[in-house]
């Protein structure tokens, strides 16, 4: 039974959400401006590793054939036979039980706005097939993670938008570009197979040096919503040191990867961005609670 589910953990890579839970809880403590209940953190944990697990296992399903045929790809738990078709189909029913249920426990509003979560997770496979905007529409996957946490402490938005709104578009799109950077950078390890089969990617699209300059440039961009959130909230001393550590993190991640030499794209990838997800929310809770 243990193996059964470290197999299905393997599966949807759930070490991987290191990436990005953290900006969840982030939209949480900022909507709060304090420390949320404990009910609403463990809810939105609980929603957001529903709906990644269901987005991994729909890209999973839906990319079968093409990992199958991927050198790198081919030994994931899918196309090598470990995994059964009906079993990837519980997985991501049982995955968006505990999203819906999760959006339901926290607020209307976050349960209306569940449903375009598993939209934008089926059309994303289907977007390298034709466009290399794909890696931003990752992006945006994931970037819904702080708008659910700041939903899910609030329950509401006003219309025309204020700073709260303003806040959390900032955060949204922070992810969306901080993502579109890492996951163009992840690709370059598909360059090859990707052009032989006809598959789009900023790398196959615009080359290597254009894609490694997009990259660096997506990152950029989110540094800089970065910086119009710590305007937008007022935010103090702690949140500019994290600033700071996160933009090391971010030039440091790209001295890692070269146009000629991709062997440390792994380390780039999983270690360095876990730590700007994780510095992310340790600066800004640190800042909040300096401010009470």
């Amino acid at each position: 039974m243990f193996k059964k589910l470290k197999l299905y953990a393997d599966f949807v890579v759930v070490k991987h959400t290191l990436f990005a839970v953290p900006f969840a809880y982030l939209g949480a403590f900022l909507a709060s401006g304090g420390i949320p209940r404990l009910s609403i953190l463990f809810w939105v944990g609980l929603a957001f590793l529903g709906a990644r697990s269901a987005a991994m296992a729909l890209n999973n399903l839906i990319d079968r054939d093409i990992d199958a045929k991927n050198p790198r790809t081919a030994g994931r738990e899918l196309p090598s036979g470990r995994i059964k078709l009906y079993e990837v189909g519980g997985i991501i029913l049982v995955s968006y039980f505990l999203l819906f249920y999760s959006a339901y426990r926290l607020n209307p509003l976050c349960l209306a706005l569940a449903i375009v979560i598993p939209v934008t997770s089926i059309i994303y496979p289907y977007l390298k097939r034709f466009t290399p905007v794909s890696h931003y529409v990752l992006g945006l996957n994931l970037g819904y993670a702080p708008v659910g946490g700041w939903l899910a402490v609030t329950g509401a938005f006003n219309i025309p938008f204020g700073a709260p709104e303003l806040a959390m578009l900032l955060l949204l799109f922070a992810v969306t570009f901080w993502v579109g950077g890492f996951d163009t950078i992840y690709s370059l390890q598909d360059l090859d197979f990707d052009m032989r089969n006809g598959l789009y990617s900023i790398p196959t699209a615009f080359g290597v040096k254009n894609a490694l300059n997009i990259s660096f440039a997506s990152h950029v961009m989110m540094l800089g919503m970065l910086v119009g959130l710590m305007v937008v909230l007022k935010l103090g001393i702690v949140f500019k040191a994290g600033l700071v550590v996160i933009a090391l993190l971010i030039l440091y991640e790209h001295t890692l990867v070269k146009a000629d030499n991709f062997n440390k794209i792994p380390v780039a990838f999983f270690n360095v961005n876990a730590a700007v997800s994780l510095s992310m929310l340790v600066f800004t809770v640190a800042d909040i609670l300096v401010i009470l």
